[in-house]
């Protein structure tokens, strides 16, 4: 895990469907990679579903929320996490993840918000 002082900690905590706070989340993340702002994102509760493989939105006539995660490496945003307690509640193995995230128990997490300037939750 890095030490070094992030700009933001994202807290994804949402599931994918049903609201615009997952959407919303990722894409205050993004524009804020643009700026060069160094982020953790971290994918805890209902959010790990945002990680499920093999979605598809199509029959709610969304789009894919899955897709656009794989955009975070793309823009820079490699300190991606999940944590572990969330999985284990939903019974969601690694294996069945999109992402290949750093998993995290409870201290980690909080190590990681209290080493951040900012703090976004949705």
């Amino acid at each position: 895990m890095t030490k070094q002082l992030k700009d933001f900690t994202f807290l994804a905590r949402t599931a994918p469907y049903g609201s615009d706070r997952s959407s919303l989340l990722l894409d205050i993340a993004l524009a804020s990679s643009v700026f060069e702002q160094k982020s953790n994102y971290v994918f805890m509760d209902d959010g790990i579903y945002q990680l499920l493989k093999d979605q598809n939105a199509d029959h709610i006539q969304a789009k894919t929320f899955g897709k656009a995660i794989e955009a975070l490496n793309l823009y820079g945003i490699d300190d991606i996490y999940v944590l572990e307690k969330s999985l284990k509640e939903r019974c969601v193995s690694e294996k069945d993840l999109i992402l290949t995230p750093i998993v995290l128990n409870q201290n980690k997490l909080k190590f990681l918000i209290k080493n951040s300037r900012n703090l976004i939750t949705l």
